[in-house]
């Protein structure tokens, strides 16, 4: 579904992005680790739209993406969250992804229509599927942090992704936050049938629900194969985090 082809991005001569290359296939989820530091939000920015690489492909079902524009890039089927929270804080959970819907299926320009009386059924089916149903009257900004987090998923998700990108979906979440967050996506791969590329520095979480992982180092791919291999791989354990958790777990 996804490749990614000696991609480089630089900002004022800093390399953030060496030689970055990745591929995921449809269904999978896919992990992508490193220091920090590595570029992986860069490699995601990349994909995403967010800047354009200086050199490389990016490749989205067969097609070159590289350059697009994020809204091209979200309308061909690539969503994403972000490391902060990125969500409409004075509106209701229902009406963010209410809004999310309403641009997707380009129903943003009815005026003849209330927006409260569109798309109810579909947003709430959403909101179901990721655990907020309950809490679709509240304000965003009133959310806990994990909540809010969970509530850009929902976002990302009013937008019919084929390919779901998560920038550390757990950061700043409590245990019990980190544990729900961890079953979410179990749901959105195994149910939805959702694709998932995510980075993350929990290596709990990671180890125990990606398929295969990428490793960055200095904004090149070390190595992307399955999690033994990857645990086993002296040149991973000697760059990420001195070979703490890779050699321990």
């Amino acid at each position: 579904m996804l490749k990614v082809e000696k991609l480089q991005k630089s900002f004022d001569g800093f390399m953030a992005v060496a030689d970055a290359n990745l591929e995921v296939s449809k269904g999978e989820v896919v992990a992508v680790i490193g220091p920090n530091g590595a570029g992986k939000t860069t490699l995601f920015h990349l994909i995403t739209g967010q800047v354009s690489p200086d050199s490389g492909h990016i490749f989205f079902k067969g097609q070159d993406i590289a350059g697009l524009a994020p809204y091209q890039i979200c309308r061909k089927g690539i969503c994403r969250s972000y490391q902060v929270v990125n969500i409409f804080k004075r509106m209701t959970v229902f009406e963010n992804v209410q809004v999310a819907l309403m641009s997707f299926l380009k129903m943003t320009l009815n005026v003849m229509t209330p927006a409260r009386k569109l798309l109810i059924k579909e947003t709430l089916d959403i909101l179901e599927s990721v655990g907020l149903a309950e809490k679709s009257n509240q304000i965003s900004g009133s959310l806990s942090h994990g909540d809010q987090k969970v509530l850009e998923i929902a976002i990302a998700l009013g937008n019919r992704p084929e390919l779901l990108i998560l920038d550390e979906p757990t950061a700043g979440m409590s245990p019990e936050e980190t544990a729900m967050a961890l079953g979410l996506m179990n749901r959105l791969s195994g149910k939805l049938g959702l694709t998932i590329l995510f980075c993350e520095h929990d290596m709990e979480l990671v180890f125990s629900i990606a398929e295969r992982i990428m490793v960055m180092q200095l904004g090149k791919t070390l190595i992307q194969s399955t999690p033994d291999l990857v645990k086993s791989c002296r040149q991973v354990q000697e760059a990420y985090l001195g070979g703490g958790y890779l050699t321990d777990a």
